[in-house]
């Protein structure tokens, strides 16, 4: 994917991000890994809501800024470390959705094994460390899931979903954030009732074959 056509879609998505709630002012961050491996990522201070073509920049993946005359996010470290530990992610969006983050400051997290869909396309959604913004401690903090998960829930802080374009990445985000306050009211009405083991380890069989293709 050329680096105006990634440009181009992420500012759609950003778009998308501000109008449904899961980020304001300028909350969060977006990144696309372009074919060649470069890394196009939302610059420092940006508002999702409103970008344009001077709100991205691209980094080597070693994080060495290529283009661009602003400062990339500040939360690069952890888009970079998801592309060097999954090479078969092409995108990461990082927001703030309020319910998903209430799940994430209050410490209880989001259940697994509830909805089907969730299962198929989302997978467990583990709740990370706390770690400073900003730092090396994000990145470390996801080591421990990055490897098997596509949504993070990051303690005090936000959501992480990852994609292999970023679509999906976007996608993921919408549907932790719908869970999320599915949850919150099934909290509120007897609680969520898991799956039966039998058929969650079938989703996961089917998720596992949509996967291997």
């Amino acid at each position: 994917m050329a680096r105006m056509q990634t440009c181009e879609i992420l500012t759609v998505l950003g778009n998308r991000l501000y109008q449904k709630g899961l980020v304001t002012a300028t909350d969060g961050n977006l990144s696309c890994r372009l074919d060649d491996g470069r890394i196009v990522i939302t610059a420092s201070g940006t508002e999702l809501g409103r970008l344009d073509d001077h709100d991205f920049v691209v980094l080597s993946p070693e994080g060495e800024l290529l283009s661009g005359s602003k400062k990339p996010s500040s939360e690069f470290l952890m888009h970079l470390a998801v592309y060097r530990e999954r090479p078969d992610i092409g995108a990461c969006c990082h927001a703030h959705p309020p319910y998903a983050t209430a799940a994430a400051v209050t410490g209880n997290g989001l259940p697994n094994g509830i909805l089907p869909e969730i299962v198929l396309f989302v997978g467990d959604i583990p709740l990370t460390a706390y770690a400073p913004t900003g730092t090396d401690a994000v990145p470390r903090a996801l080591m421990p899931y990055l490897a098997d998960h596509q949504a993070f829930l990051l303690r005090n802080h936000g959501v992480l979903t990852i994609g292999t374009d970023p679509a999906q990445a976007y996608n993921r985000m919408e549907a932790v954030e719908h869970f999320a306050r599915i949850v919150y009211i099934a909290n509120h009405s007897g609680g969520p009732i898991p799956l039966d083991e039998t058929e969650i380890r079938r989703l996961r069989e089917i998720r596992k074959s949509l996967h291997s293709g």
